[in-house]
């Protein structure tokens, strides 16, 4: 199951893009497929907006017309593709405030996911409670923690944490290492989350947790969005939230559960059990005791 939000957050112009798009099933691939992605438009007046649609569309062109057998080799290309039309539509202008975007996609199919990402917004996995950034934010402050210069703490605090490094149409070819890509297999009960940088400066890894954990991803990420703004994000905020269905141990766990409290009649929990245990123990004791004294 897949839900998504955007929002303007703390800005009065909304300039992210998400995408859910569910894709045909594939040969060898149990279960759903999804194309999964956020884009984080800037630039002047509207451009941000235009940049990160475009990025959208690009990737959503490529995958609706076939389905790839080398993902990571189809979202290269679509990432290069979208770089170029965002360039050119923003014509002759240079520097800072050229429209260019974010993005970070995901391809899901049954269990394997691919995703690539250029830019700050982020792919996030929650497994067994804990999470785990999976992208590496590709920014000015990204880079001084990497290399030992700046502490994740103040990093949140940088006046730089939104300088880019790398992103979409600042540049008239991308950089041949970008899209980076990643590439990993989802457990059941997993929780995969793409999200834009919104959420950073006020949201802990235990908001996460604690947003993620139910069975509906549309609360997830609608529970994300509505804790950023409560604490005055100052930037737009997008999610996208893949819910892994549960495995079936836990499924045989909550089916027996429910027939020993239709067995019980729901009239709390049956003590006869452990007091027969308890008798028998103490009997076992007793004889015991009668046999070896």
């Amino acid at each position: 199951m897949v839900g998504s939000v955007t929002d303007a957050g703390g800005r009065e112009n909304n300039e992210d893009s998400v995408l859910v798009q569910e894709l045909p099933p594939v040969e060898g691939a149990s279960g759903p497929g999804y194309l999964l992605a956020v884009a984080d438009g800037m630039g002047g007046h509207a451009d941000g907006e235009v940049a990160s649609s475009l990025a959208i569309d690009m990737l959503r062109d490529l995958f609706s017309r076939d389905q790839p057998v080398d993902v990571a080799l189809a979202l290269k290309q679509a990432y290069r593709r979208a770089n170029e039309a965002i360039y050119q539509q923003g014509g002759d202008e240079e520097g800072a405030g050229r429209m260019g975007t974010t993005l970070v996609s995901a391809v899901v199919r049954g269990k394997y996911v691919t995703i690539a990402n250029v830019g700050d917004s982020r792919a996030y996995l929650m497994r067994a409670n804990r999470i785990t950034q999976v992208t590496q934010d590709h920014s000015m402050v990204a880079e001084q923690v990497q290399q030992g210069q700046l502490s994740e703490a103040d990093a949140r605090k940088s006046p730089q944490r939104n300088m880019l490094t790398q992103s979409l149409g600042s540049k008239p070819t991308l950089d041949k290492r970008m899209p980076a890509i990643y590439e990993l297999a989802l457990l059941p009960e997993d929780r995969l989350l793409l999200c834009t940088d919104g959420f950073y400066d006020v949201l802990t890894n235990e908001d996460y947790l604690q947003l993620m954990s139910g069975d509906d991803p549309n609360e997830a990420a609608s529970g994300l969005t509505a804790l950023a703004k409560e604490r005055r994000t100052t930037d737009n905020v997008s999610a996208v939230v893949l819910a892994v269905g549960a495995s079936m141990a836990t499924i045989q766990r909550q089916e027996i559960s429910r027939e020993l409290a239709e067995a019980r009649g729901d009239k709390g929990p049956n003590i006869l059990i452990p007091v027969v245990v308890l008798v028998i123990v103490i009997a076992l004791i007793a004889l015991g005791v009668y046999f070896f004294l």
